[in-house]
């Protein structure tokens, strides 16, 4: 059973830190690329960052670019997401998504609110 699930959410003040975690079950972690992604509902999901299968190279959106940072490690089946110098416009719902050549898979999220 194909399972991501998601944790480290929570409440955090403007300019603080958070650091999300993604455990992946069920698939060959290492043929996937990972996204993080984030969405409010309603609104469009925003892409957040990528890293690819082995993790050499990543990408981060241009609104969180310098304060977040994706990382990933094969032997644990695990993906991060580091944010830092949060802001109150990066409260949402923070998803992981594994991206394959025929599939992708998706977490529930874990929710992220920036507030004083």
């Amino acid at each position: 059973q194909v399972q991501l699930v998601e944790s480290g959410g929570g409440l955090v003040q403007p300019g603080g830190s958070l650091r999300l975690s993604c455990a992946a079950s069920g698939f060959t972690f290492s043929s996937y690329a990972m996204n993080w992604s984030r969405q409010t509902p309603g609104k469009a999901r925003e892409f957040v960052a990528a890293i690819t299968r082995g993790g050499a190279d990543s990408i981060t959106a241009d609104s969180v670019k310098g304060r977040f940072a994706i990382s990933r490690d094969n032997t644990n089946n695990t993906v991060d997401l580091q944010m830092n110098n949060l802001k109150p416009g990066d409260t949402d719902v923070y998803c992981c998504q594994a991206v394959g050549e025929e599939k992708n898979y998706w977490g529930q999220g874990t929710q992220v609110t920036v507030s004083s």
